[in-house]
């Protein structure tokens, strides 16, 4: 008997023996029991009618349990938040004003008003004690994340020439925000709070800039290294520590009721973060230097540094200041050391921004009650908050980046950056409501003011853009050592792509008349990526292309970018700065890698199908367009002409195959020339042409250069096989015969060689 038998007979054996000694137990359990016995809660059911009743209340039971509540509550607000920011994502919005809107509609403005059953069953009031613990943890560790997106030493090293921007558009709309109060305070504050207090948090509230997504933004428009980002961003860096400070004294200030009672609170709060960057951060830096790389982070270090945030964020909040701004401070007092803070980042972020911060936003929708508006006057004053906003924070943040010495472009863009509140505005407000200075009428107020700041940033940006946009495009082409620069720009997505991308660009053009000006464009698509991590992705990306180039004696500009909609921005890119020529990588349908077999397999299959019927996007579940959408969206909407390569191993193009199927095939020739010079190898156009003028004009130039050129062949008429194909190691194809041959050739197109398909130059 085989090894694999006598486990099975065992198994079965044993299955055997111990349920039948189980069976005889509770047999002769139930000679013990107490006759009629029956459940403590239910009946014992006499039918089958009857057990399914009790099935069904046991599970109505389980639902409205405590903990059924929470989960039925996590997986609405996970599905809400990712619905709403892909729908803003789409809009060209950060995500985090479609969770902020999904956190709405969950509360009473929407769905409590159009469906108040199901709002009282999923959030009563009774049961939102947990949803608000677990928001206030995850708030917690947002903080300590964005604490350790501040470089410190890059924001003291911009102090001297952002300290005027980032303090005037605080101090500017602080001004404006207590001043507002003045005039509000007797109409609208709660009677027992203080004037102080109030005006105050008014005034932090109009103050604070969303220094996260302020900084993916700049990721997406391509300015991180620009000077502009670079002030933006130390600007926002300088801003947020003198806000977050500022919350502090006044946090301190409002629960204390007085500046001469409060003044205990915010000595001892100054001792703490005395101690914070002078005793903790030295040590932390020598662990910094010490653990800088995942194989040696482990769960003790990782344990240890989640304890040194809990306390700090105690400390904090019972020194009067709130746990959130311990945990900021943990988060800036991190080792300096770039790697660690990835590490530490990767720990943290997955949890709080996918799981726990969402639960935020949901239950500050919760406390948004919009109907609480309910007269013009209350809605003239949301807007007059909006406008004091806009004026004070933008404002204050141009007339400063002009009077600085920046352009009246740049002074532009930094105060719309500026402007930009978002996520740290909610947690603002979220402190002032709990702690009854912000009623909730102007609560409300503020958060749609939030809404509305955050909303017009990247179409004021794009609108700044557009105004200042200079006529003169790149197109018109630039002189360099005497030659005719030829400017192609090499998009692509793995870095190994990168490298043999790099190849074919250097066989087809670097014989050509014109010098040879190379871009390599890599995108990250995201734009919830961390500005900490992006450095990394960048070198890991860049390294194949940067040593390839090095071998090749190439030189080549590298451009990294995070992006909504990779597609769409890359033919911006091409367009707005006049590129000759753009080459991408095809998509994983044509690849010949195991990985990407197995990663298309489901096309076709009960899902494919499904999804096509919901007419759901192929992106939620597949990593790429096809080839022929892919290609039609860049061939439609670029000014250049465009190759799409797919790779099947390429090494060099030494044995070409050139399919010809339509008269307007003719500008391959000029391609195939320029190649065939680089490479010194054999070319075979194969083609099946109708008899026409167009046809012999056709026929008459591929004669000529097969007469003018060694190592060239002709096939007419020869069918279009896999076998054929497998003969070859190059294949060059117009988009026009790509189409034509990709639909009836299947079979063969398996045995395709590495391909470039190629679009004609546009007129």
């Amino acid at each position: 008997m085989s090894k694999g038998a006598k486990s099975i007979t065992f198994y079965l054996l044993m299955i055997c023996v111990f349920g039948s000694l189980m069976y005889f137990i509770a047999k002769e359990g139930e000679g013990h029991q107490v006759k009629d016995a029956v459940s403590a809660t239910y009946d014992a059911p006499k039918n089958m009618q009857e057990g399914f009743m009790l099935f069904k209340n046991l599970l109505m039971l389980h639902v409205e349990s405590t903990i059924g509540i929470l989960l039925l509550q996590i997986i609405t607000i996970l599905i809400a938040v990712r619905i709403f920011g892909w729908i803003f994502l789409k809009m060209g919005q950060p995500t985090v004003i479609g969770e902020i809107v999904a956190g709405i509609v969950l509360g009473p403005s929407v769905l409590g008003h159009l469906f108040p059953e199901v709002s009282e069953f999923l959030f009563r009031p009774e049961s939102l004690a947990n949803i608000n613990i677990l928001s206030e943890f995850g708030l917690i560790l947002f903080m300590f994340a964005i604490g350790m997106e501040l470089d410190i030493i890059e924001v003291r090293k911009k102090l001297k020439e952002t300290i005027l921007i980032s303090h005037t558009s605080t101090i500017v709309p602080f001004f404006f925000g207590m001043l507002t109060s003045y005039f509000l305070y007797d109409t609208y504050a709660h009677k027992t709070t203080p004037f102080l207090s109030f005006a105050l948090f008014i005034g932090i509230a109009m103050s604070i800039t969303a220094f996260p997504v302020l900084a993916r933004i700049i990721q997406e428009k391509g300015l991180t290294r620009s000077h502009l980002g670079t002030i933006s961003l130390a600007s926002a860096a300088n801003g947020d520590i003198t806000a977050w400070c500022l919350l502090a004294v006044v946090v301190a200030i409002a629960q204390a009721g007085t500046m001469l009672s409060a003044t205990y609170n915010i000595v001892f709060s100054f001792l703490y973060v005395m101690i914070m960057f002078l005793v903790i951060r030295p040590f932390l830096r020598v662990v910094g230097h010490l653990y800088h790389n995942k194989e040696v982070v482990n769960k003790g270090l990782v344990a240890f540094m989640f304890l040194l945030l809990i306390i700090s964020a105690y400390l904090t909040e019972i020194l009067g200041l709130h746990a959130l701004f311990g945990a900021f401070i943990a988060g800036v007092i991190m080792p300096s050391n770039v790697k660690f803070r990835k590490i530490m980042t990767e720990k943290v972020e997955d949890v709080s921004l996918s799981l726990l911060l969402p639960l935020f936003f949901v239950s500050t929708g919760l406390r948004t009650q919009i109907g609480l508006l309910n007269t013009p006057e209350l809605w003239g004053i949301c807007l007059i908050f909006i406008v004091v906003a806009i004026a004070g924070k933008f404002g204050g943040a141009l007339f400063s980046a002009r009077f600085v010495g920046e352009s009246w472009k740049d002074s532009l863009y930094i105060g719309a950056l500026m402007n930009t509140r978002g996520l740290m505005e909610l947690v603002v407000l979220t402190i002032g409501y709990e702690m009854k200075i912000l009623p909730p009428s102007v609560f409300v107020m503020l958060v749609l003011m939030t809404l509305v700041t955050t909303f017009m940033t990247t179409p004021l940006v794009s609108f700044i853009d557009f105004c200042f946009r200079t006529r003169e495009k790149l197109a018109n082409k630039q002189i360099l050592l005497g030659g005719e620069v030829f400017k192609v720009l090499l998009s692509f997505g793995r870095a190994s792509n990168g490298q043999i991308m790099l190849d074919v660009a250097n066989q087809m053009f670097s014989k050509g008349k014109s010098k040879l000006d190379i871009t390599a464009l890599h995108l990250t698509v995201g734009s919830d990526v961390n500005p900490l991590h992006t450095d990394n992705f960048e070198e890991v990306s860049f390294s194949p292309i940067l040593y390839e180039a090095k071998k090749l004696d190439i030189p080549i500009k590298t451009r990294y970018e995070v992006s909504n909609d990779a597609g769409q921005d890359i033919v911006e890119i091409v367009n707005n700065e006049g590129y000759d020529f753009l080459l991408v990588g095809a998509a994983l349908s044509l690849s010949d890698l195991p990985t990407d077999i197995e990663a298309t397999k489901y096309k076709d299959s009960f899902y494919d199908r499904y999804l096509k019927r919901l007419k759901a996007p192929m992106s939620w579940i597949y990593p790429g367009a096809l080839l022929k959408d892919k290609t039609k969206m860049f061939i439609e909407q670029t000014n250049c002409p465009v190759g799409v390569f797919v790779n099947r191993g390429f090494v060099r193009a030494t044995n070409i195959i050139v399919p010809l199927a339509v008269p307007d095939d003719l500008y391959l020739v000029e391609y195939v020339r320029t190649l065939q010079k680089a490479t010194h190898g054999n070319v075979t156009f194969v083609y099946k042409i109708e008899e026409s003028p167009e046809c012999e004009e056709l026929k008459n130039t591929l004669t000529d250069y097969m007469n003018a050129e060694k190592k060239v062949v002709l096939l007419p008429n020869v069918p279009f096989t896999a076998e054929l194909l497998s003969q070859y190691n190059f294949m060059l194809i117009s988009y026009n015969t790509w189409n034509a041959i990709s639909d009836k050739r299947k079979e063969a197109l398996q045995k395709m060689p590495s391909t470039l398909i190629l679009s004609k130059k546009k007129k």
